[in-house]
């Protein structure tokens, strides 16, 4: 499948495209960590299927780190300098398509990293060497008022629940299934995406 440019992709097409993305690209180094992209996404999804997670939840784990994918200015590494905005590189690609609470969680994963940090001290403890790295990039954790201001996302709680599949999925090893097996979930949750928005 040749890569699509995604301002032509619709309803029936993007779930093809993200399959595609897994498929060609999702055996690439995940941020010095000791699983691949892929595997690391795979697992937050599957990881919120064993907790008995919603399918909107599921899928927001499964497609939170999409941007490092999409986004024209290439993934991180331990040697970048600056900051370059997965989140919203993948947020931009799927809005047209997921409800809000996905493209949230996608968008905001890296500010739910900035805020767990900021209002929870054993979570500092908790993070990788490669997420260490990242949040310096990133910011640091968040200020009073950037906690204010991220708070008043209606959607704050599912974010920090995605935030927290994300640190999970980072285990050598584990057995998940492909993207493949979630494939009728994601298109699911695009069809109830376009039905609500049709009502």
């Amino acid at each position: 499948m040749s890569k699509p440019d995604p301002k032509s992709l619709t309803r029936e097409t993007i779930v093809a495209f993200l399959a595609d993305i897994f498929e060609r690209r999702g055996g690439e180094e995940y941020l010095g960590e000791p699983v691949t992209m892929a595997e690391h996404m795979l697992q937050g999804a599957y990881l919120a299927e064993q907790q008995g997670e919603p399918e909107i939840i599921i899928v927001s784990a499964l497609l939170h780190d999409i941007g490092h994918f999409t986004s024209e200015f290439g993934t991180f590494s331990m040697e970048d300098t600056h900051d370059k905005h997965h989140e919203e590189a993948g947020a931009e690609v799927l809005e047209r398509f997921f409800p809000s609470l996905v493209v949230d969680c996608v968008r905001e994963h890296v500010a739910a990293k900035r805020y767990i940090c900021a209002t929870d001290p054993r979570y500092f403890s908790e993070l990788s060497p490669a997420s260490i790295h990242s949040l310096k990039l990133q910011g640091g954790p968040m200020n009073a008022d950037e906690i204010k201001t991220f708070e008043r996302n209606p959607n704050v709680k599912e974010i920090v629940r995605v935030r927290r599949l994300d640190d999970a999925g980072k285990i050598a090893g584990l057995k998940t299934p492909g993207f493949g097996y979630y494939a009728a979930m994601v298109q699911r949750v695009v069809d109830s995406h376009f039905a609500a928005t049709a009502a």
